[in-house]
């Protein structure tokens, strides 16, 4: 079964959720305060982590922070609905996607899933192709890529996109495109998901050796990466 992190601070709603994942396959685990969401999501073998804003002692946007500054394990946030300012911070940390809440428990089964699909590693078959675009090189079968031999420190989200914009590189992709294929669902309308990550991994990437951005702004359309 996969091993799920809850880190909530309401007792019967993750009480009904480790109930109605585990008829799901997922075994899950609660912690109610974000010290301990740290701790569990650092050292319990966990294949994802499920994280509200709003909490005791540690919030859950300080507590992504402390996550992500020593694993890469998917975190899902948890927001309040309609608070876009949660969203975009957690997006912007490294978080792999959020669900407004209240959600439905078959809703947020379904986000996990998508999660897990798109940051498993792939089989050892194809664990040492590649794909390459100038310096920067990705391998899709262990998620890992280098931009001129120097590590990239990726999140899963961030490494779905950035090999979607490098499998076509020079060409114009969509929004709408890349988030089918890097979180696997439609975009909404004013959903921001694909910006801040985009945002991120730029920050990642750095300048190229001409001063623009490897990945350029298509206004109004979507984005492409810079071909050599």
């Amino acid at each position: 079964m996969i091993k799920v992190l809850l880190v909530d601070d309401d007792v019967e709603l993750t009480a009904m959720l480790v109930e109605y994942l585990a008829q799901e396959n997922f075994a899950a685990d609660a912690v109610h305060n974000g010290e301990d969401g740290v701790a569990a999501a650092l050292g319990g073998g966990y294949s994802i982590v499920v994280l509200d804003v709003m909490m005791p002692r540690l919030s859950g946007i300080e507590a992504l922070r402390r996550i992500r500054q020593s694993s890469p394990i998917p975190v899902l946030m948890l927001t309040a609905r309609g608070d876009n300012i949660d969203r975009i911070t957690g997006l912007d940390l490294g978080a792999d996607d959020y669900v407004p809440k209240p959600c439905t428990p078959g809703e947020l089964v379904a986000r996990l899933r998508a999660i897990l699909r798109r940051t498993e590693p792939q089989p050892a078959a194809a664990a040492t192709a590649s794909v390459q675009a100038g310096p920067l090189l990705l391998w899709p079968g262990s998620r890992t890529a280098t931009l001129a031999g120097r590590p990239l420190d990726l999140t899963g989200t961030e490494f779905n996109l950035l090999e979607a914009l490098a499998r076509r590189a020079g060409q114009l992709i969509s929004k709408q495109d890349l988030s089918q294929r890097a979180m696997g669902r439609p975009l909404s309308p004013f959903d921001r998901r694909i910006d801040v990550h985009i945002s991120s991994i730029r920050q990642k990437l750095g300048t190229r050796d001409d001063g623009r951005s490897w990945i350029q702004t298509v206004r109004g359309m979507g984005y492409q990466l810079v071909a050599d």
